[in-house]
């Protein structure tokens, strides 16, 4: 799926890379983490990571998990699979807690997953908006690129897990 889904990205415009993928591959490879696929009519529409103990944001290295990368391909928006994805995700983080995190950037490429996390409970950390892999001070010079981000977290007490 690496290659379609860099392909299909460059097409729709975004900033995507083999890299990545293979990263991510090796991060599984080596337990740190499960990455998720979803197909939409037996095509692969979208995917996600969750990271055991993230190395990244507010709560890097604190043994909670964080859920990285959620894309839905365009063509396949609006029509649940990220919703799906993101259920699977919280499922496979509460079983290691019942606390789950993640970044979203913040320009406007991100508003529906920005939208999406709100209305599933997901909260601001407080620790304000981070560049790269750290806190962004206030009043500092920022790009407004995929690096600008603002990491929030949810509780899964309530989430319900199926077995």
């Amino acid at each position: 799926d690496i290659s379609y889904f860099v392909r299909e990205e460059m097409a729709q415009g975004w900033n995507s890379t083999e890299d990545k993928f293979h990263r991510r591959r090796e991060d599984q490879q080596a337990g740190r983490c499960i990455t998720l696929t979803a197909e939409y009519r037996g095509c692969p529409a979208g995917y996600l990571s969750v990271y055991w103990d993230s190395p990244w944001g507010p709560f890097g290295n604190a043994g909670y998990p964080e859920i990285v990368d959620l894309a839905v391909l365009e063509k396949y928006r609006n029509r649940g699979v990220g919703n799906r994805l993101m259920d699977e995700a919280e499922v496979l983080a509460a079983q290691k807690g019942n606390f789950v995190y993640l970044g979203v950037g913040l320009h406007s490429g991100y508003g529906s997953a920005q939208r999406m996390y709100i209305k599933r409970g997901y909260l601001p950390d407080g620790s304000g908006v981070w560049y790269g892999n750290s806190v962004c001070p206030p009043y500092t010079d920022c790009r407004n690129d995929d690096e600008l981000i603002l990491y929030l977290y949810k509780r899964l007490s309530e989430t319900k897990i199926e077995k």
